[in-house]
């Protein structure tokens, strides 16, 4: 039996909403990581600091692909429900369309009966 679809708008924003407060907060912890680092690296020196250093961009990198896979993923949602949108005003008019050609096709019938 095929599985029918079902477009939840409210829970596509949901979605979005909290896709949103995601990358806000990764936003967040990453530049706190940055602001640590920036005053680590005056204070530790050597190969210590190198490799801290290396840690941190290495982690910084990786927190730059989550940010741009959690947009990717807003930017999809958003699509999703701009498109839901033009689907569903697309079917309203053919609908609207459809009942105003009825209305013509039954006063035509009523104003000549034996048609």
């Amino acid at each position: 039996m095929a599985r029918v679809q079902q477009f939840d708008e409210g829970a596509t924003r949901k979605g979005i909403q909290a896709l949103e407060q995601a990358f806000t907060g990764i936003l967040r912890c990453r530049q706190d990581v940055e602001a640590t680092k920036n005053n680590l690296t005056n204070y530790y020196q050597g190969n210590d600091g190198g490799s801290f250093r290396d840690l941190v961009t290495q982690w910084e990198g990786k927190a730059d692909i989550i940010l741009t896979n959690v947009q990717d993923m807003i930017e999809k949602l958003n699509e999703s429900l701009k498109q839901h949108k033009l689907q569903q005003g697309a079917a309203d008019s053919q609908i609207q369309a459809v009942y105003n050609q009825s209305d013509k096709i039954f006063d035509a019938l009523k104003d000549n009966p034996k048609a």
